[in-house]
C-alpha cells in the first residue's frame, strides 16, 4: 500500500519505520528535516507539508502531538484536506472524541473518510509492533487499512460512530495514569515505613496489586531513579484532563477520576510538561520525605 505519513516523533517514526520494513510504501513529512531523512535513507519519499502527501497518496497516516495539531494537519492551510489525491486520514494521535468528530465531519466535505486509530503501548510497543490499535470509521475502510495496521499492533474494531476508539484510548489512559500515582502511593507509603521497595515491588507483581505501573514501570524507570520510560507528562496530563472532560459531558461524577486528576496537575506544576511521566512519585516522595530507588541489601 502507499502511504502517507505525518508526525515523526517518538512514537510515529518507528510506527513508520515498521511500515517500511513490511514493504509498504511511505511519504513522509515532519517539521524536523533529520528524522525525514532516516527514513528516506530508508525507502521513504520526503514531502514538503501535509498537502504535498496527501497529493501523492490515498492514504494518510498521522502521529501528532496535541488536538490543535491534528485540527492543523487535517483540516487546516495546506493541509491533508487540501490534498489531490487523499481519500482517508488515519489519526493515530489522542485527541478525544469531540475533536475526532469534528475532523470527521470537516474532511467528509471533501469526500475524505477520517479514521480514528489511537494507539496504546508506549514507544517499546512502536518499536516492537505490539500497540494495541483501536479503530472507528466506516468498516469497510477499517478492512481496507487492516493488513497495514497489524504491522504496528494487535488491531481491534471499536465501532462506527466518529470518535469512539478515542473513548476507548481515554479509558486506558486513564487507567494507566491512575496506575502510575496509586503505584507510587503505595511504595511511598511502605517506604516510609521501613521497607524495600524492590522487593515491594516483587511482593505486588506476585500478589493482586499487579499492574502496568508494578510490572513495567517501576523496574524499568522507577527504583533505577532513570524516569526515562518514553511518555512525557504533559502527553499524559492531555490524556487525563480529556478523559475528565468526556465523563462530565456524559453526565458522570467520577471520584477517582477527579482524584487522579488533581494529582496529576500537581506533577505537572511540579515536573513540568517535558519530563518523564514515571516522575510522577517525585512530589508524592517529596511530601512524604523519602526517596524510592533503594537496592536490596
Amino acid at each position: 500500500m502507499d502511504i502517507g505519513f505525518i508526525g515523526l516523533g517518538n512514537m510515529g517514526f518507528p510506527m513508520a519505520r515498521r511500515l517500511i520494513e513490511a514493504g509498504h510504501k511511505l511519504v513522509v513529512f515532519d517539521m524536523r528535516q533529520e528524522v525525514v531523512d532516516k527514513l528516506v535513507a530508508r525507502g521513504a519519499t520526503a514531502a514538503t507539508s501535509p498537502k504535498d502527501v496527501a497529493d501523492q497518496v490515498e492514504t494518510v497516516m498521522a502521529s501528532l502531538p496535541s488536538l490543535q495539531a491534528s485540527l492543523e494537519v487535517a483540516t487546516g492551510a495546506n493541509g491533508v484536506i487540501e490534498g489531490k489525491r487523499a481519500k482517508r486520514f488515519i489519526d493515530l494521535s489522542t485527541v478525544g472524541s469531540a475533536m475526532a468528530a469534528k475532523i470527521h465531519g470537516l474532511l467528509a466535505k471533501r469526500d475524505i473518510v477520517q479514521i480514528d486509530c489511537p494507539v496504546s503501548g508506549g514507544v517499546g510497543g512502536a518499536e516492537k509492533g505490539t500497540l494495541a490499535v483501536m479503530v472507528s470509521g466506516p468498516k469497510a475502510e477499517f478492512e481496507l487499512l487492516k493488513p497495514a495496521l497489524d504491522v504496528i499492533g494487535k488491531v481491534f474494531f471499536i465501532g462506527e460512530q466518529p470518535g469512539a476508539a478515542q473513548t476507548m484510548k481515554l479509558a486506558n489512559n486513564f487507567l494507566s495514569a491512575t496506575a502510575i500515582v496509586a503505584t507510587s502511593e503505595a511504595v511511598v507509603m511502605g517506604v516510609k515505613a521501613g521497607l524495600d521497595p524492590a522487593v515491594m515491588i516483587d511482593v505486588i507483581n506476585a500478589g493482586s496489586g499487579m499492574n502496568t505501573a508494578s510490572r513495567d514501570k517501576f523496574p524499568r524507570s522507577v527504583l533505577p531513579r532513570t524516569f526515562d520510560f518514553g511518555f512525557a507528562t504533559g502527553l499524559m496530563v492531555k490524556d487525563v484532563r480529556l478523559a475528565l472532560e468526556e465523563m462530565k459531558q456524559l453526565g458522570l461524577s467520577m471520584e477517582v477520576a477527579d482524584a487522579v486528576g488533581r494529582l496529576w496537575e500537581t506533577v505537572i506544576s511540579a515536573e513540568g510538561a517535558e519530563s518523564d511521566f514515571t516522575a510522577a512519585i517525585k512530589p508524592i516522595e517529596r511530601k512524604a520525605g523519602v526517596v524510592v530507588g533503594a537496592k536490596r541489601l
